[in-house]
């Protein structure tokens, strides 16, 4: 018993594509197919495409378009486009590139005293001196790094978290017034060399 897509129900140790049946194809699509010729521009639609006019009213006239205004290609032929001037490029006209009235006066400088004036003669810009940014003190730095950690941790003590927090920041003051003792302890050297070479 066949099925109802043109499939015959398969048999054991049968592969599905032995048991398709061949398409049905038209005369004339087997004679496109076997000729090997590229597809048509245009076909006719099929019923299920065909557009149907729309019904006039009874007694209305029938509206026929002229042959004109008929559906026509959108592309204009070339003939039409170069009497348009589409293919005509507009030209070029140079324009000055520097203040003409400045070269007048740099020239007429030139001719009245044989020298080029430094107006004409292009000034390299003046070289910025770069600011050397103050030196910063570490010492200070310091300071408002402990004074940041202490606010951090009463911080989280009002939230509760003191406990999870105090070991890991009082470990960083702790490193921050090491550093500071260091700090100290070298400005004190050097302020004892400087007192000692006067």
């Amino acid at each position: 018993m066949a099925s109802q897509d043109g499939v015959e129900p398969a048999t054991r140790g049968t592969e599905l594509s032995r048991c398709r049946r061949p398409p049905a194809y038209t005369a004339e699509t087997r004679r496109l197919l076997g000729g090997g010729d590229a597809l048509p521009l245009q076909c006719s639609p099929t019923a299920s495409q065909r557009v149907l006019p729309p019904k006039q009213p009874a007694g209305a006239p029938a509206i026929h378009l002229p042959p004109i205004l008929a559906a026509r290609s959108h592309l204009r032929p070339a003939s039409m486009c170069q009497a348009n001037g589409a293919y005509s490029r507009e030209q070029f006209k140079p324009r000055a590139t520097r203040d003409l009235e400045k070269e007048k006066r740099r020239l007429q400088n030139i001719f009245a005293t044989g020298k080029d004036t430094e107006e004409g003669k292009r000034k390299p810009p003046p070289l910025q001196q770069e600011e050397q940014p103050p030196q910063r003190d570490r010492f200070q730095e310091l300071i408002q790094e402990v004074q940041e950690r202490k606010e951090f941790l009463a911080d989280m003590e009002a939230l509760g978290q003191g406990r999870q927090y105090r070991g890991i920041i009082l470990t960083e003051i702790s490193q921050k017034l090491q550093e500071m003792e260091d700090i100290d302890h070298k400005k004190n050297e050097e302020l004892r060399n400087a007192l000692a070479n006067t």
